[in-house]
Order: C-alpha cells, then sequence, then structure tokens
C-alpha cells in the first residue's frame, strides 16, 4: 500500500521549497518527493490543492510531567509517579496536536519520560517521539533541585551521570546556572563548573549520548560550551565573546523564547510566584536580544519552547516560532531549526528531521503556507507520524 499527496507545497527541512509538488509514502518511509513523486503511481491519491507539507516538528525543550500552572514545583512536589505518568500520557497527546512528532523532555522527576517513552515504543500508548533525559543533574540546592539528582564534584556527577544513563536517558541534563522558577537562586550565577559538567559530557560521550545545559547567565554558559555541552538552553546573556565561543565549539542555542513571555504576559494573574516573576522581568528584554544577536551572527538554532512552565502549556508550539520570527529568524530558517537542525542535535538526521527518500514518514499538512502567513504555524490539518495519520483536526 502507497499513499501520495500532490499538488501541495513541500518544505523539505533543508532550506528547499517546492511548490505544486508530491509526495509518496509506503508503509513507515518516504519512497520519494519532489518531480520524483509527482510522476509515480500510487495505490491512494490525495489532491492536496491549497495545502503544505513539512516534516513533524521537534520541541527540543519540554517538560511532559508539567501542565503549565502557575506554580509547578508546586504540582511536582504533590504528584504521584502514577498520575506524573497519566500526566506525561495527556500532554504528550497535546503535543502531537500541534504538529510535534518528537520531543526532547528535560527534565521528570522519577525518571518517569524514559518510562513513557519505552510504553510509546512497546505499542502500549500512543505519543510523539521522546528522547528523554531524565532526572536533571544538578548541585544540591541547585536550580530545579524538586525534580533533579543533587550532587557535587566531579566525582559525584560522573556516577549520578552514569546512574541517569544506566536508567536508558537519551540526553543528559545538567544545570549551569541559577533559573527563574527555583526560589533563592539567581539566573545569572553559575552553579555547576565546567569540570562537573565536563564529567558529565565524557559520560555521555562514551555511551554515544547527548548534552543538554540549562544556562542563563554568561559565565556559566561559557563553563558549559568548554565542557563540551552540545546545547545550550535559555541562553539569556550572551555577550559576543559568548556568542563566539558556541560558534567556535558548534554549540547549538535552544532559545526557549515562550517561557519568560508567559511569564512576564500573566505577571498580574496573582498565581505565579512572585520570586519568579520578578527574575523573567529581569531576564526578559536580554532574552530577546541575546536571541537576536545569536541568530544574527551565526550560531545554530533547535526550536524548544519550555512547555510546562507557567502558562506555557503543552501544544502551543507555534507560539515559539512566532517569537522566533520576531527576533529576526526567516520562516524557512524557522522550520529547519524545528526539523533537521533538531534532529541533528539528537543525531538522528538520517533517520528523520526532513521529508526525503528513505526516512520516516512524519509529517504535517498546514492549510496554508507559513511564508505567506506565520499563523499556519497554527493551522495543522493532519499529523502523519510513520506514515500513519495520527491525528486530523
Amino acid at each position: 500500500m502507497s499513499l501520495k499527496i500532490e499538488n501541495v507545497t513541500i518544505y523539505t527541512g533543508r532550506g528547499d521549497k517546492l511548490t505544486e509538488s508530491a509526495i509518496l509514502i509506503e508503509k513507515n518511509k518516504i519512497v520519494a518527493v519532489g518531480e520524483e513523486a509527482v510522476h509515480k503511481q500510487a495505490t491512494t491519491v490525495i489532491d492536496g490543492q491549497g495545502k503544505t507539507i513539512l516534516p513533524g516538528f521537534f520541541d527540543m525543550h519540554i517538560h511532559l510531567g508539567m501542565d503549565g500552572v502557575a506554580d509547578p514545583f508546586a504540582q511536582i512536589s504533590t504528584d504521584s509517579q502514577a498520575l506524573s505518568a497519566y500526566r506525561h500520557q495527556a500532554n504528550g497527546k497535546k503535543q502531537i496536536k500541534s504538529g510535534v512528532t518528537s520531543v526532547r523532555n528535560l527534565g521528570s522527576k522519577g525518571h518517569i519520560d524514559l518510562a513513557y517513552r519505552d510504553a510509546i515504543e512497546a505499542g502500549l500508548v500512543t505519543g510523539p517521539t521522546v528522547y528523554g533525559s531524565g532526572q536533571p543533574i544538578v548541585m544540591t540546592g541547585g536550580h530545579g533541585y524538586p525534580l533533579a539528582s543533587e550532587a557535587d564534584g566531579e566525582d559525584e556527577i560522573r556516577k549520578v551521570a552514569r546512574q541517569t544513563l544506566k536508567q536508558g536517558a537519551d540526553v543528559l541534563k545538567l544545570m549551569a546556572t541559577g533559573g527563574v522558577m527555583t526560589p533563592g537562586v539567581d539566573p545569572g550565577s553559575p552553579q555547576l563548573s565546567e569540570n562537573e559538567m565536563k564529567a558529565a559530557v565524557e559520560e555521555a560521550l562514551h555511551a554515544g549520548k547527548t548534552t543538554a545545559s540549562h544556562a542563563q547567565g554568561t559565565i556559566g554558559i561559557q563553563n558549559a560550551v568548554r565542557a563540551g555541552i552540545t546545547t545550550i538552553e535559555h541562553g539569556i546573556f550572551l555577550d559576543d565573546e559568548t556568542i563566539h565561543l558556541m560558534i567556535e565549539y558548534g554549540t547549538v542555542l535552544v532559545p526557549t523564547l515562550a517561557a519568560p513571555y508567559y511569564i512576564v504576559q500573566n505577571a498580574d494573574s496573582g498565581e505565579i510566584p512572585p520570586h519568579a516573576i520578578k527574575k523573567a522581568k529581569y531576564c526578559y528584554e536580554a532574552h530577546k536580544e541575546s536571541f537576536r544577536k545569536a541568530v544574527k551572527a551565526g550560531v545554530k538554532i533547535a526550536a524548544g519552547t519550555d512547555a510546562g512552565t507557567p502558562f506555557n502549556l503543552h501544544g502551543d508550539f507555534a507560539k515559539e516560532l512566532e517569537l522566533m520570527h520576531e527576533g529576526v529568524m526567516t520562516v524557512r530558517a524557522i522550520i529547519t531549526s524545528a526539523t533537521y537542525d533538531a534532529a541533528a542535535v539528537l543525531n538522528v538526521q538520517n533517520e528523520t528531521g526532513s521529508l526525503e527518500a528513505g526516512k520516516v514518514a512524519d509529517f504535517i499538512i498546514l492549510s496554508e503556507d507559513p511564508e505567506n502567513s506565520l499563523s499556519a504555524f497554527r493551522s495543522v490539518e493532519t499529523v502523519y507520524q510513520g506514515g500513519v495519520m495520527v491525528h486530523v483536526n
């Protein structure tokens, strides 16, 4: 059985845009895209006139165990493991509906994201492809400690890294600085040292895995980059020296612009902890400017929302893309950052992340072309995962 969708606009994820084109799917793989697909026969043919096809999105920074409530750490502290698992499943479904077919979950208490990933792979539940970190690794009392593994010194960090990899983590998450949501810590203050992070990076590399570092302050970002971290999360305070260092090391930025945006927008709700509001307001403009500077300098970007933080809901991936566009990224660059470049961060770009023959058939159909209207990112009509329609609006 084969499926061809024709008369469509296609963004391949590699920067190419094909008009009046087609895509041919057989089983769970893409057989042909573009002119070759136009001339091939198929068992089922769909006329997609006026529609646009993109690779399935990757959200490279989410928290499936957090719902976007005003105080997510309070929620985590009262959730049982069973309730958290149900929460992961409910939020995973919301991701699929928004066109996100793959997620990188960067922090779940009890490593529940890894169990959720395994349940999806075993066919017990449906959801996005999950690349999970399990519990993040933090210094004692460090940012995110309510859902993390606390460790101090290179030896302890190395042991916890090995334990996390033993649990099946796809990526190790480390906290290089303080953050907005944790009380009593400064987003600009360094936490794990360069050498501590380097120990974890070494363990990840030995296991063939990648790393991510929550890093908001300049010194902490530089420590993480020199330690060999794969991605910098947030990157709120980036100066020219730090940006050049990231380019030198090939470090990818996952900006999560939506996270402070939603805290600032909802500051008067009376629900968000006051310490988080104060810190988010302090960081907000610097974050946007750092992102603009990084894009203009040529830092590679992978899209991620930090979904689960206050009022930052799962299923609202489009908001991050809109904020990235405001921050000077072109529509095609945004699409690449949310597809092929994201897959490359996870070393799976040869299997997924773009619409090319031989790759897994994860793709979405939009009702319009995002280069004509940015609102197209909110008009996800159909989602295919592994060649199977998993959602239709």
